[in-house]
């Protein structure tokens, strides 16, 4: 369901969430995305921090300096006026992605699970752009929506203890990339050679909630290239817009 209007929780003495429906969806997302916005260049409001979510948003303030219920109302303005960011200007990131072999162990599986072919799998993950809902679960772990459902998956029945970093996995619903090594039971179909997360770099996620996702197939030959040109900083990470289509 979504909500007409916001409905506000408290979440401790330092915080309120903001929640605008009870549901996955892209207009909860618009709406949540322009409420960011509106947020980020209203600093009368003295927020610490937000944090956007599939349905809602997390608002961090001082009760020091805060009256929380004045900034509830202040809040509830800023909705009234908001006008919801467009699509056509979002920003896609193409990822690169080798697909099967000991890059995509699961692949196999997946297509069985469908009653598809390991390439049917592949064409149907990469011919669609993902909507990024949020970031969480590890740093720079983006919760994508917007797969389809004829390549749904469930989780492994035991995890992996260890995932490599760039891996492409599917669990579900759902498809995203393990920005580091970690645990995790997502069948994993692929993996990409670009570090999603590095700590060390000034913007260390390389994309953000509201953000799309394309994932480009490529060749093991290429895989190796890229990793190595990601490495020494030689390659150029493609930044469409939303209205942008690739082309060959």
């Amino acid at each position: 369901m979504i909500f007409k209007h916001a409905l506000f929780y408290p979440a401790g003495d330092q915080s309120l969430v903001m929640q605008f429906g009870d549901i996955i969806d892209p207009l909860i997302n618009a709406r949540i995305r322009s409420m960011v916005s509106a947020i980020e260049k209203t600093p009368a409001l003295q927020i610490i921090d937000i944090l956007p979510t599939y349905c809602a948003l997390q608002i961090f303030y001082s009760p020091l300096v805060t009256d929380v219920d004045h900034l509830i109302e202040q809040l509830k303005e800023i909705e009234k006026s908001l006008l919801m960011q467009s699509y056509d200007d979002a920003q896609i990131i193409e990822i690169p992605v080798l697909y099967g072999g000991m890059y995509g162990p699961d692949l196999e599986f997946v297509a069985k699970h469908s009653g598809l072919t390991p390439k049917e799998v592949i064409s149907i993950h990469s011919e669609r752009d993902y909507l990024i809902y949020m970031l969480g679960f590890t740093p720079g772990f983006g919760y994508l929506g917007g797969m389809d459902e004829r390549i749904s998956t469930p989780r492994l029945e035991t995890p992996r203890t260890k995932i490599p970093a760039g891996s492409v996995g599917i669990a579900g619903s759902q498809t995203g990339i393990y920005p580091v090594d970690s645990p995790g039971g997502w069948q994993l179909i692929g993996r990409t050679p670009l570090k999603m997360f590095d700590p060390l770099k000034k913007v260390p996620v390389l994309f953000k909630a509201g953000d799309y996702i394309r994932f480009i197939s490529i060749t093991e030959e290429e895989f190796v290239r890229i990793q190595e040109e990601f490495a020494s900083d030689r390659y150029v990470i493609q930044f469409l817009k939303k209205k942008e289509r690739r082309h060959g």
